[in-house]
């Protein structure tokens, strides 16, 4: 059962009511995303002018890519431990919405990981909406794991496989799993972490009903944002778009983390539940008063938070975590 009191919000996690008073306010003294061009904003997000600080490149990180099914080259973002040999690897998929966000952007997180963990880091460039709609996105992720499972991309493991993602990027990691089950009969991955992912694009209740609020996300946003994503022909209940209605058996462990100040709470709390009742093991972390992807920024939950993250990795490791 879930603990009642974790949604008490007169007792939030350490630093994050602080950080959602400063959230709060940034974006109250900002125009809406939706009012600007589309160029402009991504240009801000990579400038550091938006709700997220500038991304600060890794020196030591690799570009490298894979060839998609249309011919065309999949950006991948390659990290690798200096502190001795990768066990593992773990592909990543950026959030943003399916419209915004780069590899670039997390680039000193997955380094953290990199080397408490021991993984290499496959983040993948993913073709953005709405110049490329649905199933463009999903068909790039696929097309980056399969590559990585039959051992294509060069100098990582193609054993000791993780995978993961936030936000948009958790959702096209849960797309990538069944894909590779059902189109390929494959099970490459030990596990998943799945931080504030969409999971029903119809949106779910805490979505529709959150309001006008903006802690990083709010209800317009997500409308907007599957509305460039996911092309008309498509219905939003459809399992390939929205995986909440997908058969998820035979899926790995996975760790789903989300604030109970997130738009997408019961994408989390939903997706748990059936990944739970479909057989397969899955860790629910819950942080009270935690906004949307809050372990991007400077708090002290937001570092307790990601440390659990790199421990449920590890643990998937097993014995393969030994020196």
């Amino acid at each position: 059962m879930i603990n009642r009191q974790t949604f008490d919000e007169g007792f939030p996690g350490p630093g994050l009511a602080e950080l959602n008073e400063s959230i709060a306010a940034f974006h109250k003294s900002r125009p809406s995303l939706w009012s600007l061009p589309l160029e402009s904003v991504r240009k801000a997000r990579r400038e550091g002018a938006g709700v997220f600080a500038a991304p600060r490149a890794d020196p030591a990180a690799r570009e490298a890519s894979v060839q998609g099914r249309g011919g065309h080259a999949i950006p991948l973002r390659i990290l690798t431990p200096q502190s001795g040999t990768a066990r593992g690897t773990y592909l990543h998929f950026h959030g943003g919405g399916w419209v915004f966000g780069e590899p670039v952007e997390n680039d000193e997180r997955l380094r953290a990981l990199c080397e408490e963990a021991r993984l290499a880091v496959v983040s993948v460039g993913y073709r953005l909406a709405p110049e490329h709609p649905f199933p463009a996105a999903p068909e790039d992720c696929e097309d980056a794991a399969l590559a990585l499972a039959g051992g294509r991309i060069e100098g990582v493991p193609a054993e000791g496989l993780l995978i993961g993602g936030e936000s948009a990027g958790a959702h096209l990691a849960v797309l990538t799993l069944v894909r590779l089950r059902d189109g390929h009969g494959l099970a490459p991955f030990r596990a998943a972490n799945l931080i504030a992912g969409c999971y029903d694009l119809s949106l779910t209740p805490s979505a529709r009903n959150w309001g006008e609020e903006r802690l990083v996300l709010n209800t317009e946003d997500l409308k907007e944002l599957v509305l460039r994503f996911v092309p008309e022909s498509y219905g939003l209940h459809d399992p390939k778009v929205s995986p909440l209605f997908a058969d998820l058996k035979g899926l790995p462990p996975a760790l789903f983390t989300v604030g109970t100040r997130d738009p997408l709470l019961d994408d989390t709390l939903f997706m748990a539940t059936r990944w739970l009742s479909a057989g397969n093991a899955a860790t629910l972390s819950v942080w009270t008063g935690g906004c949307h992807v809050f372990q991007f920024f400077d708090a002290p939950a937001s570092r307790s938070a990601n440390a659990e993250a790199t421990r449920f990795l590890m643990d998937a490791l097993g014995e393969d975590r030994a020196a």
